[in-house]
């Protein structure tokens, strides 16, 4: 007799050997291809699709929907949308869906941590998103996918409009929820009147028991569906062998509900329905309230990718999605639009504001061949865009996906309050056990109501969220301020810094270098000493190079050159060696050093000074003085000369002046520094690089080198160092609001506990104090997003 293929239903050959276990059984397989796929699906925890599929899968379409859209994950064309690749890594922001608490996000981490090729799995509860990278070549990122799946959670890469269609989904579900048990508590306390009050006097014991059953009709639905979110919350960790928070109140109303119906079918002891359906009413309010706040410090990141439209125009006038835009591709911005991806201007002149990026309202102009971001706003002109960075890679994706990376990594603060949590939970469950055997020994018809008293009171939902909640809520308003974080500890470390170290030229003064004149030396023309300097700045990533680009001519034609970092340039010039650069370097004589001039030599002999403007920044002397105020010392450390280092320092109040100083010099200064230092470094340029990455903090500015923002913890997008106070102000909230947050949920379970286990707290009053815990939490910290001007 032939056997049937159990994945497809086409007979199976004879002499063929392939099997699959699926549902406890060995089920035969007709070819290589089915066997593969049903193990697949059996591997990736998809096995109730046999379970309940209608019928046979076809052979073209062997995998269940569910893993076929994870493994379309897997393909590179669909992955250039949301996965940043450098080799062998890559990285993708996903969305979570199911986690609620501290022990939920550390159950995943741990679970992925173990699978071979994950480098790192970070985990916001806040914002529920991770962040994971993996050694592609190990590993698929369906089968992180999968994992995530099996755990009882869902996982995708991360879109703004499909996590807030998720959310929506959440949120209408938890109405429903709350409207049935709303509904039923209302029901159930009315019987429970006449059940407790004896409204009716002498109530017969048949009535008794028929308002019994009714109560227990109402109050099932809330335990079967209302309250559902707990179980699979308390299952999925107790599957993990970890304890989360749902785990004490799902123990609770499970066994309030058990001993509530045992009492109605044998007609002896209490019933407390009531109870059960207000608890679950209560439960979900708190959850309710407090997923609306979370939301709430969440959405701020993700409203930057929603700036980015769908759809471009092409310069023949269709509309494509812009997605499907490459490296390379042109298309037209219309007046009002936003720019649909990051490239340079094509054609055209316009004003583009920036204010989502840099805070800045006023807009800025951009020209010819000049950098544009996704997501800013065209003014009253078209323009032509040529695409350079596909959606991962742009800036407002590099913004959000710092500003995760900075949430992400949990503060010390923040992983003891997480294991606090956990121990806690196991801690309570002891309590609440040795609770009921001491009551029942002593007052046994109220032994467990106080034992469920102590399971619900005491659960630590609200510390688990102090911490996170704070930062999420921190880091988006250091957004909104033009700041971006790239480092997780600039909040614990802003608040302590007393040493600021700030560079000059770009940082302190505008970097807008202007040649206001040149003295030339010898028979050379002036117009080609400045072509001769511009030859060899054009070598130099640095403000003073910006200055000499308008007198560039292509006719100057170097060899052998040569970027002396903090010094100048050299080269070959017709047989000759010609330099550029500070006094030290060009005349091999610092004391020749005039304010504000660059010195040209050729063949060793001196041919011309440069002499330039180089403004000072108006809020410069602002940021100095109420960092002097606050008490910290401030020192000027640049490379430039002492003659135009004591300039400005004069003009803007700093006393303490390092100058003449080579990277190498900066970074000496910089470990020389007393051991209870805490430094701040703020800087712009290449040679300010080891000294960014040195310091405790650094602030990069952000018209600086790329080399510098890549050193630095905080990149000031805007160049406007207001910013940088409003940060430290931010800074220092946020701590106090962290540790009020702290004390008020320490505070609360450590007062409450008692009382719970003398039996003095009821569990209705249990319910509403451990979820106005959390609010409160959650609230306080939603205090950081208030705005405080920018």
């Amino acid at each position: 007799m032939s056997k049937s293929c159990y994945h497809c239903g086409e007979d199976v050959p004879v002499n063929t050997d392939y099997k699959v276990e699926i549902l406890g059984q060995i089920r035969d397989m007709c070819c290589p291809g089915c066997e593969t796929v049903a193990q697949t699906i059996v591997d990736s925890g998809l096995v109730s699709y046999y379970q309940y599929r209608t019928a046979t899968a076809e052979k073209s379409d062997l995998v269940p929907e569910q893993l076929q859209a994870m493994l379309h994950y897997d393909n590179l064309e669909v992955q250039r949308e949301f996965v940043r690749s450098n080799e062998n890594l890559s990285e993708v922001t996903l969305s979570l869906d199911g986690i609620s608490c501290a022990a939920c996000a550390w159950l995943i981490e741990k679970q992925l941590l173990h699978c071979d090729g994950v480098v790192t799995i970070r985990v916001n509860t806040t914002t529920n998103r991770a962040l994971l990278a993996w050694d592609n070549t190990k590993t698929r990122l369906s089968e992180l996918l999968t994992t995530i799946h099996r755990l009882g959670y869902k996982a995708a890469p991360f879109e703004a409009d499909t996590q807030e269609e998720a959310y929506h989904r959440a949120m209408k579900q938890y109405l429903y929820r709350l409207g049935i048990a709303g509904l039923a508590t209302m029901q159930v306390m009315m019987l429970a009147v006449a059940l407790y009050l004896e409204v009716f006097g002498d109530l017969d014991t048949e009535f008794r028991n028929y308002f019994r059953w009714v109560s227990l009709i109402f109050s099932t639905p809330v335990m079967l569906y209302s309250a559902l979110p707990f179980y699979i919350n308390a299952w999925r960790s107790l599957r993990g062998r970890t304890l989360g928070m749902d785990v004490p109140v799902s123990v609770a109303m499970i066994f309030a509900y058990v001993a509530s119906v045992i009492a109605t079918i044998t007609e002896q002891g209490e019933v407390f329905f009531e109870s059960i359906s207000m608890f679950a009413f209560f439960l979900l309010v708190g959850r309710f309230l407090e997923m609306r706040a979370r939301r709430k410090a969440a959405a701020a990141s993700g409203n930057l990718l929603k700036l980015i439209p769908a759809m471009a125009t092409t310069l023949e006038g269709d509309q494509v999605p812009v997605k499907s835009l490459v490296i390379g591709d042109k298309v037209r911005v219309l007046p009002g639009e936003h720019v649909p991806a990051d490239g340079k201007i094509a054609q055209g002149r316009v004003h583009i504001d920036e204010s989502m990026l840099t805070g800045e309202s006023v807009p800025v102009v951009k020209t010819l061949g000049e950098p544009v971001f996704a997501g800013t706003l065209n003014g009253e002109e078209a323009f032509v865009l040529e695409v350079q960075a596909s959606k991962a890679e742009s800036m407002i994706s590099h913004i959000v996906r710092l500003q995760d990376e900075a949430q992400l990594s949990k503060p010390k603060i923040a992983e003891i309050a997480d294991i606090v949590a956990r121990y806690f939970v196991a801690a309570i469950l002891i309590i609440a056990a040795g609770t009921w055997f001491y009551w029942q020994k002593h007052q046994p018809d109220d032994a467990f109501w106080i034992m469920l008293a102590v399971l619900v009171a005491t659960c630590p939902c609200a510390l688990s969220l102090a911490t996170p909640t704070a930062l999420t809520c921190a880091t988006s308003r250091m957004g909104n301020f033009g700041i971006l974080l790239r480092k997780s500890h600039v909040f614990e470390t802003l608040c302590k810094v007393n040493h600021l170290i700030v560079d000059k030229t770009g940082t302190l003064t505008r970097g807008e270098i202007e040649i206001s004149h040149v003295n030339v030396l010898g028979d050379m023309a002036e117009n080609e000493a400045l072509a001769l300097a511009a030859a060899l700045e054009a070598h130099a990533n640095h403000p003073l190079a910006k200055a000499f680009r308008p007198y560039f001519d292509t006719n100057v034609k170097l060899h052998s050159i040569e970027n002396v970092i903090g010094s100048g340039v050299r080269a070959i010039y017709q047989g000759k060696e010609i330099r550029i650069g500070n006094a030290d370097f060009v005349l091999d004589n610092n004391n020749a050093a005039e304010a504000n001039s660059i010195y040209l030599s050729l063949d060793n002999i001196h041919i011309a000074t440069f002499v330039y403007h180089d403004p000072v920044r108006q809020e410069s002397q602002t940021l100095i003085e109420q960092f002097k105020a606050a008490g910290i010392r401030v020192t000027l450390l640049t490379g430039d000369s002492i003659k135009n280092a004591q300039l400005v320092a004069k003009q803007i109040g700093i006393d303490d002046i390092v100058a003449d100083a080579k990277p190498k010099d900066k970074l000496d200064y910089l470990n020389n520094c007393a051991a209870d230092d805490i430094t701040m470094m703020i800087g712009d340029g290449i040679n300010d690089a080891p000294t960014l990455a040195g310091a405790h903090l650094s602030i990069a500015m952000g018209g600086g080198t790329d080399v510098a923002k890549a050193s630095a913890d905080m990149v000031l997008l805007g160049d406007n160092l207001d910013r940088i106070l409003k940060a430290r102000e931010l800074a220092l909230k946020t701590r106090r609001i962290i540790a009020e947050n702290l004390a008020w949920s320490l505070g609360y379970n450590l007062l409450i506990l008692p009382l719970a286990v003398a039996g003095l707290v009821a569990p209705y009053f249990a319910v509403v104090g451990m979820s106005a815990s959390s609010i409160i939490v959650v609230s306080n910290s939603l205090r950081l997003l208030k705005t405080q001007g920018k």
